[in-house]
């Protein structure tokens, strides 16, 4: 009943996701439209949707993570997003360049100001757990990441706080060979597992690792005659794959097949009442795949309004939101809504608060002009809000469950991965090639484990034909750092052309995607100690010290103060950047460079890149 109900295409966005709330509650006395508008001055945090990644610092522009999810590409081809941000759009501003956070308007905390603690300074986070009496060396992580949370937490549903929870039952899992979820009578319940070529922010060495799952309204399963026919399910999801991938040709169908054939394919448009389960793993490096049966969150979108890409941007940053943060949901402004379910201090899941569900609209909103009609956030590199779709491995081997390029384990423990890498499209090497090439680093911190720095240091050595050995970071001054990483960069690239990060099969070395056992569980043990302080909203990543970038290492050209105008010494922790205090349509607005250098060839250690493409071939 609840199935047939979500899938009726007749039934208006909002209705659908009333019904379906009424339809999986036992109390029948919620309504999705009982959210509220609410403004993020009430949030201790109202710029909850500015990631801890935007702070850190470019060594001096040899580093750019900021272009995986701030360029111009795709607004520019037109493909499922309209906010340029590396310097198309006058309104936003290059995102690349600038730390231009802000205006701040009727807020009263800056966005210039720092505010994930956990990240910055993780010796806090060890106090806190001192005061509460616990003690993180007595944790058995190996146990603690094998335990089932999502189970019970799917057995919630219709229960207080879990009426928005996705109706995927981790119980059929894991998807059968073509991809789709049967239930244990049989039944195909239309969702589809997806395998995609994973970003450097959801890699396994950075201690999360996702599963990914589509479904489609009903109508598109149905043949001609109303009859679920899987073949014809197929064909539409096939089609909306090329949609989404900018795969369509003059001669592809203008309508999708079966009963579905009165509605449009749209080019970067997925259909009205498309939904995204999203279980978010701990990693477990026994296990194939290496997501652990334990849960971080349980995310799940579904898209109630269409868009057209053209649709007016206004950059409104002070925009109230519409949620309900008892029941963990929040409209991205952009045709979506998010729902979030995360970890009690207990390790069981509850629904987010509205701060911690602005995290997720920061990265999954990259149009405005919706609804509410001045909220605003998001990304560029986003098509029609989604990440992982876009990147699906092409073919069967990309409806699967997510398994981090086929990772096995073999005999010997050690991890391999059993997928080529995949080619950008439009830059025409190699996806990870370029990823090392511009951030540097191994995630979007712009650091490297100490595995990878040992892999490194035996590899690239004069003698084996690299114009100099591998060097550390050297954080004696400003200006070795900028050596030291100048250096790094240039080897680095010298690496990744004589293709030295992949195996002779063409696979990605299994140094660059994968922790070792005991830095899994250390890096679990970390984030653990966010979940027993219920500290999310200070940041979700934690290191054992504060990483190098966001340490002060500016030389007299390139300084900058504090937001309170104070001079920072070399090595401080950087809390805050100086912003425009002028009564200008500019105030509050961050003014501190990256220095990565727009007018620099990559030829000549350049990183800039406005045009980035998130498609792969």
């Amino acid at each position: 009943m609840v199935f047939q109900l979500l899938n009726n295409d007749k039934a208006t966005p909002r209705l659908l996701l009333s019904i379906f709330i009424l339809s999986t509650s036992l109390l029948g006395s919620q309504k999705f439209d009982d959210g509220t508008y609410m403004s993020r001055t009430m949030f201790k945090n109202p710029y909850a949707n500015i990631p801890a990644q935007c702070y850190i610092e470019t060594s001096f522009g040899t580093q750019n993570a900021c272009l995986f999810c701030h360029s111009n590409g795709l607004a520019n081809i037109t493909l499922g997003n309209n906010n340029p941000q590396a310097g198309a759009s006058l309104v936003t501003g290059n995102l690349q360049l600038d730390y231009a956070f802000g205006p701040v308007n009727d807020f009263t905390v800056s966005p210039n100001i720092n505010p994930w603690e956990n990240t910055l300074y993780p010796h806090k986070l060890n106090e806190k757990l001192k005061k509460l009496k616990i003690d993180s060396s007595k944790w058995d992580m190996d146990k603690y990441v094998k335990e089932n949370n999502w189970q019970v937490a799917f057995d919630k549903i219709g229960t207080k706080g879990f009426k928005f929870f996705p109706d995927l039952n981790p119980s059929f899992l894991p998807a059968r060979s073509d991809g789709f979820v049967y239930d244990k009578s049989g039944n195909n319940t239309l969702w589809r597992s997806i395998n995609f070529f994973p970003y450097g922010i959801f890699i396994p060495l950075t201690g999360s690792v996702s599963g990914i799952y589509i479904r489609l309204p009903k109508i598109f399963a149905q043949n001609n005659s109303g009859q679920i026919d899987i073949e014809v399910y197929k064909q539409n999801l096939q089609l909306l794959e090329d949609a989404i991938k900018d795969n369509l040709t003059q001669n592809s169908p203008k309508h999708y097949f079966g009963k579905a054939s009165n509605i449009d394919v749209k080019r970067g448009s997925y259909p009205i009442n498309t939904q995204f389960a999203h279980p978010l793993h701990y990693v477990d490096m026994d296990k194939n795949g290496t997501r652990a049966t334990r849960v971080k969150e349980i995310r799940y979108s579904y898209k109630y309004r269409d868009f057209t890409s053209g649709e007016l941007a206004m950059k409104e940053e002070d925009g109230k939101i519409y949620l309900n943060q008892s029941e963990g949901w929040i409209d991205n402004g952009a045709g979506w809504y998010l729902a979030g379910f995360i970890e009690d201090k207990k390790g069981d899941l509850r629904a987010q608060n509205g701060e911690e569900l602005m995290q997720c609209v920061g990265c999954h909103s990259d149009r405005y002009g919706f609804e509410p009609s001045f909220f605003t956030s998001g990304t560029s590199n986003t098509i029609d809000n989604t990440w992982a779709f876009p990147r699906k491995l092409t073919g069967q081997i990309g409806w699967g469950e997510m398994d981090y390029l086929r990772h096995q384990v073999d005999k010997d423990g050690k991890s391999h991965s059993k997928v080529n890498e995949k080619i950008n499209k439009h830059a025409k090497i190699g996806e990870f090639r370029l990823f090392l090439n511009y951030v540097v680093g191994a995630n979007l911190y712009g650091l490297m484990d100490k595995h990878i720095e040992t892999f490194l240091t035996n590899e690239i050595k004069k003698e084996n034909g690299y114009s100099n050995s591998w060097v550390q970071v050297d954080l004696t001054s400003p200006k070795t750092l900028k050596l030291s990483q100048q250096k790094r960069q240039k080897l680095l690239r010298e690496f990744t052309a004589k293709g030295r990060y992949l195996n002779d099969d063409g696979t990605i070395k299994s140094v660059f995607l994968y922790p070792t056992k005991q830095n899994a569980l250390n890096g679990a043990k970390n984030y653990r100690k966010v979940v027993a302080t219920q500290s999310y909203t200070l940041g979700k990543d934690v290191f054992d010290k504060t990483p190098f970038t966001y340490l002060y290492y500016r030389d007299k050209a390139t300084s900058f103060k504090a937001a309170n105008g104070k001079k920072y010494k070399i090595g401080d922790v950087i809390k805050s950047r100086q912003y425009i205090k002028d009564e200008t349509i500019l105030k509050g607005v961050g003014d501190t460079k990256t220095l990565i250098d727009e007018k620099l060839e990559f030829k000549d250690g350049g990183t800039y890149f406005e045009n980035y493409i998130p498609i792969l071939e």
